[in-house]
Formats: C-alpha cells, structure tokens, sequence
C-alpha cells in the first residue's frame, strides 16, 4: 500500500532535522545540569510506598493533611479504586508504624492501610546501576547485531538513533519535572526496541537496492528506500500509537507515565529513523571513502 506517491528528498534535508534535533537535546541537557539530574522516584531514591483507603478525599486534600503533620509525600495518585491512594514518600526518618499512626491521626482514623513497603537507599542505588547496566548492554548487543548484519557504519546509525532517541525522552521528562521510576526505564527499553525494528526496515531496504541499482549513487538509494518503505513507517507509528494514547488517556495515574514516554518514543523513533540513522550511515560510509 503506497500512502505517498511523490517521492521526498529526506536526505537533503538532514542539516535543518538535526539542528531541530539538537536544540531538544540541548534544552535536555540544559534542564537536566540545571536539576542536578533527572528527578528520580524512590524506585531509585530510597523510600515508602504506602496504599490507603479514603472515603470522600482527593489527592490535594491528602497532601495538604500530611504537609500540616510534617509528611512530604513526592507523589500521591489514585490508585486501583476511585477511594484508594498510593502515597510514595522520598526517605522519611519515621518508621513504618509511626508512619502509619501519624496518617491515620492526619487523614483520620477511617483510613484504612492497605499495604506498606520500604526501599532502602542501597536498594535505590542497586536498582540505579541494574537500569544502566540494562540498558547499556542492549546499546551493545544491538550494535553487534547490526554491524553483523549489515556493517559497522549501518550499526553507528542504528545506536545514533537510539541514543538520540532516549536523550530527547529524559530531557522532555526532565523539561517537565515528571519523575522517572522502574517502568520508565521499562519504556526506554520498549523504544529502543521500536526504534531499531523501524530503522532495520528501512536499512534492509537500502542493502537490496543496493544490489539492483549497482551505479546510483548511495544517497540516491537511500532516499529511495525511505520513500518505498514510508508508508509502512506511518501505517505502524499510528497504529501503535493510537493503542499507547488509548492507555494513556483511560489506562489510569499507575501508568499514564509510562504510556507518555511510549507515546513520546513512537513520534522520536519514526522520526529518527528516518532523519537520523540513514544519514549518520550515509556521513561514516561516505568518510570512510
């Protein structure tokens, strides 16, 4: 199916993509220097998770309650039913039964404790080196896959774009002060997967033509190849991404994050494999010769 009849000069417009590319790394960087990172949930951090139930409360009620009775919550949504809360606090010096006492004499005693549970800061920072380790390996492996299978300039376009791509997410995550917990990373991981399934279709497509066209000159081929597996790009993107704005929308709090970075890695990731990792490929073979 041919969505796109007219055939687009991609590649010439690379310069004008990738100054739109790094303005959004930068202003990242830029929010991220100036936060002293990205913002981090106890996941990470250290600290509780508390489950309650609350009749005829909402969360801002909640977080004023336990402002006046010195408990600093970083985050508090609905959780499962409309009158359950999870309550996550950052390294409290209270322990959980003081916790516990000091809520229900905040919210009242009516509030039923559901569950309650603690990550350590060693745990945090376990969790902190396993995410990177996580994602650094994938970084390697698909970089092994892609020079085995292609060659070493179309495995450096491949990690360009994933690179790219994870950049541009914390920096909006950063921009938007919205924390980043274990399923965040969890996304990273789902795009990364996305975004390299998108670019191999489009360098498979390069290597056969390729092969027909021994006399055109690469750049030629490369945009012929973007053009011919174009539509095919645009009919997955919103497929995929009608299903991730669906969660997003009526998926509720527990995932709305989750389902924003995906949403965020649908539109990068189709992006970048177009603008990014084809002419990162085109800049090292052209260099090479």
């Amino acid at each position: 199916m041919k969505l796109f009849k007219k055939k687009i000069d991609f590649i010439s417009k690379r310069q004008i993509a990738w100054v739109i590319s790094m303005l959004f790394i930068l202003s990242g960087i830029t929010s991220l220097v100036l936060n002293k990172g990205p913002k981090l949930s106890i996941d990470f951090t250290g600290g509780t998770v508390i489950q309650i139930q609350l009749d005829d409360s909402d969360t801002n009620q909640i977080r004023n309650k336990l402002i006046e009775s010195n408990i600093f919550a970083s985050e508090i949504i609905t959780f499962g039913d409309i009158n359950e809360f999870l309550i996550k606090i950052k390294n409290s010096e209270k322990s959980n039964k003081e916790l516990i006492n000091t809520i229900k004499l905040s919210l009242g005693s009516n509030t039923e404790i559901r569950r309650i549970e603690s990550v350590g800061p060693k745990i945090g920072k376990e969790l902190t080196s396993d995410a990177l380790k996580a994602i650094t390996i994938a970084l390697l492996l698909i970089a092994i896959y892609v020079g085995f299978r292609f060659d070493r300039f179309y495995a450096l376009g491949s990690i360009a774009a994933i690179v790219h791509d994870i950049l541009i997410i914390i920096g909006i995550f950063s921009l938007l002060n919205i924390e980043i917990d274990l399923s965040i990373i969890a996304a990273f991981l789902t795009i990364v997967g996305y975004s390299l399934n998108d670019t191999i279709v489009v360098f498979d497509r390069i290597r056969e033509n390729i092969v027909k066209d021994t006399k055109g000159s690469l750049t030629t081929i490369v945009n012929y190849s973007i053009n011919d597996t174009l539509s095919r790009t645009i009919v997955t993107s919103i497929t995929t991404l009608l299903v991730v704005l669906i969660l997003f929308l009526f998926g509720g709090e527990v995932i709305k994050n989750f389902s924003f970075a995906l949403i965020i890695g649908v539109l990068v990731g189709t992006y970048s494999s177009i603008f990014i990792a084809s002419p990162v490929m085109i800049h090292f073979e052209k260099t090479k010769s």
